[in-house]
Parts: C-alpha cells; sequence; structure tokens
C-alpha cells in the first residue's frame, strides 16, 4: 500500500500502518462518544448545583435583609419626625429676625416662670398627652388604642410630639387613604417594605407590577412586622408601635371594612401577646363603631376641645412667648366665646395680631361651609335636585332641633369649663331627621360631629354659631317647611301613575280584569260611555 505525503506532486511513499488484529472499524467509537456525555452531564449538574446554591443562598440573603430593613425603619428618628422639624424650623426662620428682640425681652420671664426650655411652643398642651406619651413610649400594653374626637384637636400633633419625645425608636407612622392600594403603598413605607418588588428574580420574568391584591400585600407586610417584632421580644426590647392616622379617609365599602377588619384582627393579636401596639387616629365616628363590633382588647381616647381655663392659659402664654405682650383678659373672653377651645383655632387666632377680627373670618367660613353644603330652595326649586334637598333639609331639620334644645337649657356656658353645646343621642337625631343615612355623611364633611358616647352635637362652637344665626333669620322656618312640603308632593306624584282611557264613543268600553298569581280572578271593572242626559229629562 502506498501513501502519498503532502506536496506539489511529489510522491513520497510511507511504510504501512498494520492494524491491530483483532480491532475492526469503527469498533471504539462509542468510548469517546460515552466520555463526551459523561462529560457533559457532569458540567451540566455541577453548573445546576452551583445555580442553586446561589439561589438558595441568596434568597436566604433577600428574607434576611427584608427583616434587616424593617428592624431599621423602627430605629430612632423618623421620616414623620423629619417633616415636622423642617416644618417648624421653617416657620421660626421666617419669624426669626422680626422675633429675635421680643424673644430676648422675654427670655427673663420665661425663666422668671420655670418655663422648660425644650417645650415645644409649636404645640399647645393637652391633658390626654400625658397618656399618649405613656401608648406611644411603649410603657402600656395589652391593649390598641383609637384616638376620636372632631378635627383640629390636636390628636395627630400629640401623637408627633410624643414620638418626638423617644426620637421615633419603635415606632412608625403613616396616613391612611380611600385607596387600598395606597394604603398599601404607604404601610410599605413606613415599614421600609417593598413587596418583593426589589428582588432580582424579577430580572428574569416579564409581570406586572404586582402578582397579589392589595389586601394580601398588606397581610404580607403585617407578617414580616411580627417576626421583627417576635425578635425584639427575644432581645427584650419594647413593643412596637404602629400609628395608623386619618383613619376615617377609608371608604365604608366592601374593600376598606375588608382592610379594617384584617388590620384590628392584628391588633388584637397583637395586644393579647403585647408583641407591638397599634393606634387608630379617627376624625369620624363611624370607625369607632366598626371596631366596636370585633373589638375585645380596644381602649377608646376621645379628645375634644380645651375647655375654657387651658385655652386662655395657652392664648396667653402664646402671646406672651411670640409678641411679648399680655392680652387683655376681656380680649381673651371673647376669643373663647367666639371660637371656643378648638386647638386649630386657637393656633390660628394666637399668631395674628387682630385677634377678633380673626374669630369674625373663622365664624363667617364656617358659616358658609354651612350654607353651601346644606342650603334648602324653597317651594319653587326643580325637582331634578330633589335628592340633594332631601340631603339638605334633613340638616336644617337638625340643625333647628339643636338650636331649639339649647333655647330649652338651663345653661349653655359655664364660667369654668366653657361652652355647653345642645346634643342629641344619635338614634334621636336620626329620628328627627327621619333619616339613618345622611349623619355620617354630616360628620365627614365637618357639620355635625357624633362623639365616642353617640351623641351628635354641631361640629365646632363657630358651626354652633351658624346654626343659630341661620336658623334665627326672619322667614326660616317657613321657607322650611315650604321645602319639605314640595320635596313631599314631588314625592306623591312620583308614587302616582295616571292612567288616561280615551276614545270612548259609540258605545266603546274598556274591561279591566284583576288577577291573581294562579290566574284566577280576583275582580272586574268596566269604563264605558254614558249618553248625555237633556235638562228637561227626568
Amino acid at each position: 500500500m502506498v501513501s502519498f505525503a503532502p506536496g506539489r506532486g511529489t510522491r513520497n511513499p510511507l511504510p504501512d500502518v498494520e492494524e491491530p488484529e483483532g480491532k475492526k472499524e469503527g469498533e471504539g467509537w462509542w468510548k469517546g462518544t460515552a466520555f463526551k456525555m459523561f462529560e457533559a452531564a457532569m458540567t451540566t449538574a455541577a453548573s445546576i448545583t452551583v445555580l442553586g446554591i446561589v439561589g438558595y443562598s441568596y434568597n436566604r440573603y433577600y428574607k434576611h435583609l427584608v427583616l434587616s430593613k424593617m428592624e431599621n425603619a423602627f430605629a430612632p428618628g423618623d421620616p414623620v419626625l423629619e417633616l415636622a422639624a423642617q416644618s417648624h424650623a421653617y416657620h421660626v426662620a421666617e419669624d426669626a429676625a422680626k422675633r429675635r428682640a421680643l424673644r430676648e425681652s422675654v427670655q427673663a420671664r420665661r425663666d422668671a416662670d420655670g418655663a422648660d426650655p425644650t417645650d415645644h411652643d409649636h404645640w399647645l398642651p393637652r391633658a390626654e398627652q400625658a397618656k399618649i406619651d405613656r401608648i406611644v413610649a411603649g410603657d402600656e400594653v395589652g391593649h390598641y388604642h383609637l384616638l376620636i374626637g372632631e378635627k383640629g384637636t390636636g390628636k395627630s400633633s400629640m401623637l408627633i410630639d410624643a414620638m418626638s419625645k423617644v426620637d421615633g425608636e419603635g415606632i412608625a407612622m403613616f396616613d391612611a387613604h380611600a385607596d387600598v392600594e395606597i394604603f398599601r403603598v404607604r404601610l410599605g413605607k413606613a415599614l421600609d417594605f417593598e413587596y418583593h418588588e426589589d428582588n432580582i428574580g424579577s430580572l428574569f420574568s416579564i409581570r406586572g407590577p404586582r402578582d397579589a391584591s392589595a389586601l394580601l400585600d398588606v397581610e404580607r407586610a403585617l407578617n414580616k412586622l411580627e417576626k421583627v417584632a417576635l425578635k425584639r421580644r427575644r432581645a427584650g426590647k419594647k413593643p412596637l408601635v404602629l400609628i395608623v392616622n386619618s383613619m376615617h379617609l377609608l371608604r365604608d365599602d366592601d374593600d376598606g371594612r375588608d382592610l379594617l377588619e384584617l388590620v384590628q384582627q392584628r391588633a388584637e393579636l397583637w395586644a393579647a401577646s403585647t408583641l407591638a401596639t397599634v393606634v387608630f387616629n379617627s376624625d369620624d365616628y363611624w370607625v369607632y363603631e366598626r371596631l366596636k363590633q370585633y373589638s375585645t382588647r380596644m381602649e377608646v381616647t376621645p379628645v375634644g376641645d380645651l375647655p375654657k381655663d387651658k385655652a386662655l392659659d395657652a392664648l396667653k402664654r402664646y402671646r406672651m412667648r411670640n409678641f411679648g405682650e399680655e392680652p387683655d383678659g376681656d380680649v381673651l373672653e371673647k376669643v373663647y366665646e367666639s371660637v371656643g377651645g378648638r386647638l386649630t383655632f386657637l393656633s390660628r387666632v394666637a399668631k395674628n395680631k387682630d385677634m377678633l377680627k380673626v374669630c369674625e373670618d373663622i365664624n363667617e367660613r364656617e358659616k358658609t361651609w354651612f350654607l353651601n353644603q346644606t342650603w334648602i330652595l324653597g317651594e319653587e326649586m326643580d325637582d331634578d335636585v330633589m335628592d340633594q334637598q332631601k340631603y339638605a333639609s334633613a340638616a336644617m331639620v337638625l340643625a333647628k332641633a339643636l338650636v331649639d334644645k339649647e333655647r330649652e337649657m338651663a345653661a349653655t356656658y359655664d364660667a369654668k369649663s366653657g361652652h355647653i353645646l345642645p346634643s342629641l343621642p344619635l338614634w334621636q337625631a336620626r329620628q328627627v331627621m327621619t333619616r339613618a343615612d345622611f349623619i355620617q355623611s354630616y360628620d365627614h364633611i365637618n357639620i355635625f360631629t357624633i362623639d365616642s358616647k353617640a351623641n351628635v352635637r354641631a361640629d365646632s362652637v363657630p358651626m354652633m354659631n351658624a346654626f343659630r344665626d341661620v336658623c334665627s333669620r326672619e322667614g326660616f322656618d317657613e321657607h322650611l317647611e315650604k321645602t319639605l312640603t314640595r320635596i313631599g308632593d314631588i314625592e306623591s306624584l312620583g308614587r302616582t301613575r295616571e292612567v288616561t282611557i280615551k276614545d270612548l264613543w259609540e258605545g266603546g268600553k274598556y274591561r279591566v280584569v284583576m288577577r291573581d298569581a294562579k290566574g284566577r280572578v280576583q275582580g272586574e271593572t268596566t269604563f264605558e260611555t254614558v249618553e248625555k242626559k237633556d235638562d228637561g229629562d227626568d
């Protein structure tokens, strides 16, 4: 056998190579193939093993990171405190140049009075502050709490003040919202929990914004919070405090009630095990009414207006501290008579040079709000506005009932405690209005208020002044009566059906047969024409 070596036409014979004895052509190929298959399988198995170890390690790391971030959310310091401090610092700095001289002049008086130099002069003191301080500091356990009161009584301010005294350690606070999705986001922000949206696994798949409902996400966040609370318990630290502000913003529908029930269940469980304390803050009565159905460990803290002596003392100290003047006692009396002890009104009055002018503006603004929401249109109103006028007339009827009751009261003003506003039990207020569904809406728009004892009264002293002024107008009773009569007439027309029978001549007639559900005749009526008789006929 001759072999040719590569070359340009060169014939280079090579020696013959004999095949090993017993080996046939293609006999060893499967060994190489099997080795390659084994090598590929081992490589794949090693890759899968490494990938599994990395994935499992990352999953464990991520779960640890989630709890670590949530623990950090309860570390000293809180975004709510930072925002409050920035707001206060801005207002102080804004008037610093104007008030520096006054502050220096009254500093000696403050020292003589023994005032606390760390006192928060942007908040007026309240009697409930001490209890809220203990709750927020984690000293009161075994219950969850509901703060209820009218808008502007200082509930949120007291909570922020209590948080500042412990630098927010072990506390998370956020505002509720009517949309459950936004509630979910705000809860996650307060707890520093992102619902797995920052998981690296999302890079390997295309998916929507979320894989779960808002309620399920809230449940998951509370599960993680419970783990953090258990870890703190084992470390011997104080229970966590979760504050949900503005609970009245939740809608009183299926989603809102389901969310409220979910959070209340956790609040009950954590209160029983002293793991955490949940604090609800609400302006409206319906939240209390809803929570009361399933509550066993809930404590209710009503927060109302300041009594007269404390309101006058707060005004006097504020004017002395910020304006360097001691207001006249008669002026302070007129201020309290005009706006009462509502903290938001007192704060607005105290910051203005002309306090009485601000009181007039507050009363006029409240009366305008009342009339814009519930004024009645009289007997000339169109039937298209009947639903709105039912709502408005019911409010006017209730306002008149409160004014009438005030006239029957032996005393409406106490020299020590201040205003005594007339009130009606909730059931009686509904009876007066002849409606049971409107009162919750009146409470929501701050015309009437329902306290924790289910008594209905004017939302504030300026609102009661508006009731008194409107109901004392000349001809108001007649105007209200005509409106109610017109509403009754429109409803009567809506319930009346008119049947017109025509084309009855030359003996024509209609026969109406009444049958029951089974088709049996129950009665029969016939309409037919009758010939007109002459006057001379008998």
